[in-house]
């Protein structure tokens, strides 16, 4: 199903586009950091006696030597290198001003014993663990109230050996939620780069209640049938920069979160002001890029661009819920390439699970200014399955330049939804019809009339660069 363009509509999108700056101008989260500073103090993991046979446990290794190397936090940090080897091991703690460096052929191995994994209370925006009421599993590298902190090296391999994991799950014999991979929690100043995260029981990456995050040159793989997989999840975090990064998971590549209904309202901790870039990768049952759906603390402020998507269920998905309560506004996604994706853009308002009978079913989302420019994609199923919520509608959806190959009649499914469009193809669905140019630029998000309102009025704002 093609749409052809009249000579009116493409004169409108290049007066759009004369007036554009690159919209995402002034974050300095996202600017080079030298991961390879030099730390005065720097200890191998065998001085410890680690053994990297792949078989014998190193959880204390690991851990006296991280106790160590605590002496030398105030006295300009410190690094632990892990050789080549197989370093099997149970859960440890990271401190501040510390690098934690994998040589190239080094891998981390989580063990599969359970046991080695300690069950620690549940997040408080969560009020229970995300799986199963209660505690849950803490992550194989940990940490909390840290200040920086690095994990990178010469592409070493962070194993989680997830599959025992996976099969408790599916079995319905946990105890506990499952662990993630790396979790750190309550920290500024956090990179992780330059590595390979394999098989996570749970969410790979997992930075939470955290400030200037950077991920950067990361590899994160697991089975495209793993459950609950996701790659990196910023959950109530803010100056995030994830980049140069690919991912192919059991859900979604991307997850940006901030608490769970009457929880994550109560904790009331935002994730904003995140950046999301030349990222490529692929799932089956999740999404590239995902928003929610535990957002009751609020997402905004989301900035993506040179996306690349393929082979994949989802590409960008907002999923939320009546009891959520939150928000999520002012979200630009810009220059994505799709090839063999089911839905490109997804709006679900109806995630039904809750953490308990306490939530408050009148709590209902905001969503709102949310901006999709300069997409293209071939062998789409569906351009748009947007659905809001009943007496809550989804306002100022924003689409510009969309041009997808889909395969389907019925390209575009809308309800509980309004915005605008301005060159999309196919046509896209009734609430959206109505045009960008000239009267609603202030509407959608970064376009120019807003741009110049913010410069009036810069109080109101202040947006990232993500160029640099």
């Amino acid at each position: 199903m093609k749409r052809s363009f009249s000579l009116v509509d493409v004169l409108l999108v290049l007066a759009i586009y004369s007036h554009i700056t690159w919209a995402v101008s002034g974050s300095s989260h996202c600017k080079q950091t030298d991961v390879r500073v030099i730390r005065p103090h720097s200890v191998t993991i065998t001085e410890f006696g680690a053994v990297g046979d792949g078989v014998t446990l190193n959880t204390k290794a690991f851990q006296n030597a991280i106790f160590y190397l605590n002496s030398f936090a105030d006295k300009g940090g410190a690094k632990l290198f892990v050789p080549a080897g197989r370093w099997l091991t149970g859960s440890f703690n990271l401190i501040s001003h510390l690098t934690l460096w994998l040589d190239k052929d080094a891998v981390i191995l989580g063990s599969k014993n359970s046991d080695d994994w300690p069950v620690v209370d549940p997040l408080p925006s969560y009020g229970r663990g995300r799986e199963l009421p209660g505690a849950r599993h803490q992550s194989l590298i940990y940490g909390c109230n840290l200040t920086d902190v690095i994990i990178t090296g010469d592409n070493g391999t962070i194993d989680g050996q997830g599959n025992v994991w996976w099969n408790w799950f599916r079995s319905k014999t946990l105890n506990y939620t499952r662990p993630h991979l790396v979790e750190l929690m309550n920290s500024t100043g956090v990179v992780i780069s330059n590595s390979t995260f394999l098989n996570s029981p749970f969410w790979n990456i997992h930075p939470v209640y955290c400030s200037r995050v950077i991920v950067r040159n990361v590899t994160i793989m697991a089975p495209l049938d793993s459950p609950n997989t996701d790659g990196v999840d910023p959950d109530s975090s803010d100056d995030v920069c994830i980049e140069d990064c690919y991912i192919s998971t059991g859900d979604d590549l991307i997850s940006i979160k901030s608490g769970w209904d009457e929880y994550g309202i109560s904790f009331a901790r935002p994730s904003k002001n995140i950046v999301i870039r030349r990222l490529i990768g692929h799932n089956r049952n999740g999404s590239g890029i995902a928003i929610g759906s535990e957002m009751s603390g609020g997402v905004s402020e989301v900035y993506a661009e040179d996306i690349y998507i393929f082979n994949s269920s989802t590409a960008i998905k907002i999923k939320t819920a009546r009891g959520r309560g939150g928000y999520v506004r002012n979200i630009y996604i810009s220059n994505v390439t799709l090839s063999g994706v089911d839905t490109a853009i997804v709006f679900n308002g109806s995630f039904s699970q809750h953490p308990d009978e306490f939530y408050d079913p009148n709590a209902l989302p905001v969503i709102e200014r949310i901006t999709f420019k300069d997409i293209t994609g071939d062998n789409i199923k569906f351009a748009g399955l947007l659905k809001g919520i009943e007496g809550d509608s989804f306002r100022h959806v924003c689409l510009l330049n969309i041009t997808l190959s889909v395969t389907t009649k019925s390209p575009w499914n809308c309800s509980n939804i309004q915005g605008y469009s301005a060159l999309v193809s196919p046509e896209t669905c009734e609430p959206l019809k109505e045009s960008i140019y000239p009267k609603h630029y202030s509407d959608c998000y970064l376009l120019p009339n807003h741009l110049s309102s913010s410069a009036r009025h810069p109080a109101k704002e202040t947006l990232p660069d993500i160029r640099s």
